[in-house]
C-alpha cells in the first residue's frame, strides 16, 4: 500500500501551501543524491518527497487526492510511484523552489554543478467515455500530434551558460553581496544550441509528428477528472524532457441510466396489470442485462436496490448500487368496456388506498437512497 503523501512530507492535512513547500524543501535537502552519494534509500526518499510535493503543491491535484486518494493518479494520473520517477523530471519541475543558485550547488537545481534540462510544453486532449467504459475501465488508443526532435538535428552545449540554462550574477547591495539567477538569453534557458538543423525543423530543431498513444483509464473516473501520461507532450530541444499529455475525462450520457456519484438510477415503468399481478422484467446495467422480479401489488415510487451494480469506487472501496425506481403507468385512454370495469371497481374494497406502516413516504424513500 502506497504511503500517504502528507506522512511523507511530515505535515498535517490542514497544512498551508507555504508549509507544504517548506516541508518539501527540508526533505529534498536531507535526501538529495548529491548529499547522499550511492545511498539508494536516500534517493528513494528524495523521489517520494518530490512525488508528494507534485500532488500536494498543486491545489487541483491536492483536492483530487484528498477526495480520491492515490487512485486518482494511477494509470497515467500522476507520477505512478516514487520508485518509477525520473530524476530529471524532479530537477526540471522543482528546481525553482530553491531559487537561483540557492541550493548549495547541488546538481539539477541551477546551483552550478549540473546541467539544466528544459521541459517541453504539455498537450491537452478530451476523451469521451461511455458509462460502461467508466464502470469497467478501458484502454484508449488516441492519435496525438506532438513535437519531436527532428531526425538529423544535432545540438551542442551553450557556450554562454555552459549548459546550465541560466546565468548567475553577483551584485553588491547595502545588505551585502547578493547572487541572482536568470534564464540564459543565448539558448532560451535550454542549455543547448542548435549545431545542425534538419530540413523542415523549426527554430528549436523540432517538427510535428503524429503518434498513437495508449491511455489506461481506471474504472470509476468522473466527468472533468484529469489524468496525466508522462512524456507524451511536446519534446524539448536538445537533451530536454518531453512535456506531458493531460487527458480530460468527458462522460457521455446513457440513454437509460443516470449516474449519481458511484450509484446509478434506472426508471422502470410497469403497466397497471403488472403492478397488480407482479411480473419479471429485464433491465439494463453497465455490465449487461439482468432480470428482476416485480412483486404483485407493487406501489409506484418503490425503489429496488441492486447491490454492487453501480460504478466501482475510484478509491477501490467496492462499487455503488443500481437503484431501480418503479413507476406504475396509468393509461390515459380507455375503451368503453375498460372504463366500465374501473367504474365498477371504483368503490371495491380492494381498490381503495390503504397504505401500511411499511409503505414509506416520499421523503423516507429519498433518505433511503442516500443511506
Amino acid at each position: 500500500m502506497k504511503e500517504d503523501y502528507y506522512d511523507i512530507l511530515g505535515i498535517s492535512k490542514g497544512a498551508s501551501p507555504a508549509e507544504i513547500k517548506k516541508a518539501y524543501r527540508k526533505k529534498a535537502i536531507e535526501f538529495h543524491p548529491d548529499k547522499n552519494p550511492g545511498d539508494t534509500a536516500a534517493e528513494e526518499s528524495f523521489k517520494k518527497a518530490a512525488e508528494a510535493y507534485e500532488i500536494l503543491g498543486d491545489a487541483d491535484k491536492r483536492a483530487r487526492y484528498d477526495q480520491y486518494g492515490h487512485q486518482a493518479f494511477e494509470n497515467g494520473g500522476g507520477f505512478g510511484g516514487g520508485g518509477g520517477m525520473n530524476m530529471d523530471d524532479i530537477f526540471s519541475q522543482f528546481g525553482d523552489i530553491f531559487g537561483g543558485g540557492g541550493f548549495g550547488g547541488f546538481s539539477g537545481f541551477g546551483g552550478g554543478g549540473g546541467q539544466r534540462r528544459s521541459k517541453g510544453s504539455n498537450l491537452r486532449i478530451r476523451v469521451k467515455l461511455t458509462l460502461e467504459e467508466i464502470a469497467n475501465g478501458v484502454e484508449k488508443k488516441i492519435k496525438v500530434k506532438r513535437k519531436i526532435q527532428a531526425p538529423g538535428t544535432t545540438y551542442s552545449t551553450c557556450s554562454t551558460c555552459q549548459g546550465a540554462g541560466q546565468v548567475t550574477r553577483i551584485t553588491n547591495t547595502i545588505l551585502g553581496r547578493m547572487q541572482t539567477a536568470a534564464p540564459c538569453t543565448a539558448c532560451g534557458g535550454s542549455g543547448q544550441m542548435i549545431d545542425k538543423k534538419a530540413p523542415g525543423a523549426d527554430a528549436q530543431g523540432l517538427q510535428f509528428s503524429e503518434e498513437t498513444v495508449s491511455i489506461q483509464i481506471p474504472a470509476g473516473v468522473q466527468d472533468g477528472m484529469q489524468l496525466k501520461v508522462s512524456g507524451k507532450g511536446n519534446a524539448a530541444p536538445g537533451n530536454g524532457i518531453s512535456g506531458d499529455l493531460l487527458v480530460a475525462i468527458e462522460e457521455q450520457d446513457h440513454p437509460q441510466l443516470k449516474r449519481e456519484g458511484d450509484n446509478l438510477h434506472y426508471d422502470l415503468y410497469v403497466s397497471f396489470s403488472e403492478a397488480v399481478l407482479g411480473a419479471s422484467r429485464e433491465i439494463e446495467t453497465v455490465t449487461g442485462k439482468v432480470r428482476i422480479k416485480i412483486e404483485e401489488g407493487v406501489q409506484s415510487g418503490k425503489i429496488l436496490r441492486l447491490r454492487g451494480k453501480g460504478i466501482p469506487s475510484i478509491n477501490g472501496y467496492g462499487s455503488g448500487d443500481l437503484l431501480v425506481h418503479v413507476n406504475v403507468w396509468t393509461p390515459k385512454t380507455l375503451n368503453k368496456e375498460q372504463k366500465e370495469f374501473f367504474v365498477k371497481m371504483s368503490n371495491d374494497d380492494h381498490f381503495l388506498p390503504k397504505p401500511e406502516s411499511s409503505d414509506k413516504s416520499f421523503f423516507e424513500k429519498v433518505k433511503d437512497m442516500f443511506s
